[in-house]
């Protein structure tokens, strides 16, 4: 059991569909509503419970409307047993969120123009979708749930060509067919499902991994942003608890609203120290600064070709660093006109972050990031909280924006960049390690980047974050990067995506785009 919506309000005010799918039969049921809460759910599910029965389990995600107290009230009372979804893996409901899928693409091709009348659709929707035999059963939904083939348009135009009825039988006879056409037809459906999930097993088996945790492990959860359901990051490390199945864990989340909750294996991964990271994949020092280097390769290789992708990270170990470099090959300038200035006075900082932005401004100047300044542009700094409780170090460059001349170099549309990787079977993302910090200032430029600190006033040598030209300079050394591979390179701001269909030509490929980074710096 799933929801579907909010979508377009139809003339008569539904907004929602509550979606029932029987696993055995695979009948479906799509019920408009108004509202999506419990009440208005316990009250369908009792009318679909009076034409069917009562079902011994229900499945559902952990909504909010499926979670409450009358739901779980009324399960109780007709003795069904409420099996939940691990949180954010639609994958467990897979069958329902299939069936959402498919109805929402029939929806669109049928709704009118303004999309008021969706809701009255649904029963002619639902009909065509009961009557087509299932390729896991062998047979319709229809024929499974009420034992006789269904009467549909085509058996209307079938019998109005040969101008012939459907023969009647009595009641004894009905049940008597009935009772020996299900007896035929059970053993042919269980068949024809195990035969599917052998094939669909044998299919995610050719990709999967198999990973265990053990009570105390720190973990990383891959869970959606709050900004955008469809972006998710890897957030902990948590802490394992237990293993409820072999497949669900129970994580304790002590800086979350939920302090405990159950993510599927798929969601995580293992959680690795800084200083066991360091004996694995090496760490890299300037000054007092430490950084861990580290190349993630896909899990969806195959051994040859994992082990084929390490050594061509271990070939190009210096170009996969964690510090950024430093292109001569272009310049970022910052154009105002002329007796323009930006002199705006710091934001207050409270007390408890001010060693945390000391830290910032220390790690720049080692890195040459930046300088100190003695400049008549004054820009405030911005300390951005982040997911994990560390804070983001930003300047407000707004009104140095204001003032500054747009630079209208063209960027990559993504829908075209997508069109080029759709006949791609290998993917590799090139990401280059704080790519703005690679791109130099010019002279002129510098002191117009000036930010003010408790510690006084500093200024940037490469091109900061927050310049509304940042951009397209970027993009125009990402083009220049590129041109020699642009039949099979695509750019999109930092990130460099190599695709192939023939994984033998892919990896010469990468490196020779790397060899690009090696000599433009």
């Amino acid at each position: 059991m799933d929801l579907v919506g909010p979508l377009d309000k139809s003339a008569r005010g539904h907004q929602y569909i509550l979606v029932i799918l029987d696993y055995a039969t695979r009948y479906p049921e799509a019920i408009p509503m108004r509202k999506a809460n419990s009440q208005n759910i316990a009250k369908e599910l009792v009318h679909v419970f009076a034409r069917v029965g009562i079902p011994k389990e229900i499945l559902t995600d952990q909504g909010t409307p499926f979670v409450s107290r009358l739901m779980r009230d009324l399960c109780k009372s007709l003795s069904i047993r409420t099996l939940r979804t691990s949180v954010y893996h639609p994958q467990t409901d897979g069958l329902v969120e299939r069936f959402n899928r498919t109805l929402k693409g029939m929806l669109r091709k049928v709704v009118s123009r303004d999309g008021k009348d969706w809701d009255l659709l649904l029963p002619y929707l639902l009909f065509a979708v009961r009557e087509v035999p299932q390729s896991s059963t062998g047979f319709s939904p229809f024929e499974l749930l009420y034992g006789r083939h269904p009467r549909g348009i085509l058996d209307v135009l079938r019998e109005t060509w040969e101008e012939q009825g459907v023969p009647g039988t009595n009641v004894v006879q009905h049940v008597e067919q009935m009772q020996g056409r299900m007896a035929r037809i059970v053993p042919l459906v269980r068949q024809h499902m195990e035969q599917a999930q052998s094939v669909q097993k044998l299919h995610y088996d050719q990709r999967a991994t198999v990973r265990e945790f053990k009570r105390g492990d720190r973990v990383m959860v891959l869970v959606p942003t709050a900004e955008s359901k469809l972006l998710a990051q890897w957030q902990g490390p948590y802490e394992v608890l237990e293993k409820v199945s072999p497949v669900n864990y129970r994580l304790s989340q002590p800086n979350r609203r939920k302090k405990e909750a159950v993510f599927h294996i798929n969601l995580l991964k293992q959680w690795r120290d800084r200083e066991a990271s360091a004996v694995a994949m090496g760490d890299i020092t300037i000054g007092s600064l430490a950084f861990e280097q580290s190349v993630s390769i896909s899990a969806e290789l195959t051994p040859e070709q994992a082990e084929q992708a390490n050594d061509m990270v271990e070939r190009n170990g210096d170009v996969f660093s964690p510090i950024p470099g430093r292109t001569w090959e272009i310049t970022h300038d910052i154009l105002t006109e002329p007796g323009a200035t930006v002199r705006i006075n710091s934001y207050r900082i409270p007390e408890a972050r001010r060693e945390a932005v000391r830290a910032e401004v220390k790690k720049m100047l080692e890195l040459g990031v930046i300088e100190a300044s003695h400049s008549n542009w004054s820009s405030p700094i911005v300390l951005v909280p982040k997911p994990d409780g560390s804070i983001r170090f930003c300047n407000d460059f707004r009104k140095l924006n204001e003032v500054s001349k747009f630079d209208a170099y063209p960027m990559p549309r993504v829908d075209e960049l997508v069109e080029r990787l759709g006949k791609a079977r290998f993917l590799s993302v090139l990401d280059l390690t704080k790519g703005y910090w690679q791109i130099p200032l010019s002279e002129r430029a510098r002191e117009k980047t000036a930010f003010t600190t408790p510690d006084g006033l500093f200024q940037y040598t490469i091109m900061p974050f927050g310049l509304h030209g940042a951009p397209a300079t970027f993009q125009r050394l990402m083009d220049k990067l590129l041109r020699p591979h642009a039949h099979y390179a695509s750019a999109y701001l930092d990130d460099v995506i190599i695709h192939s269909t023939d994984w033998d030509s892919h990896l010469p490929k990468v490196e020779a785009v790397l060899d690009t980074f090696r000599r433009l710096g």
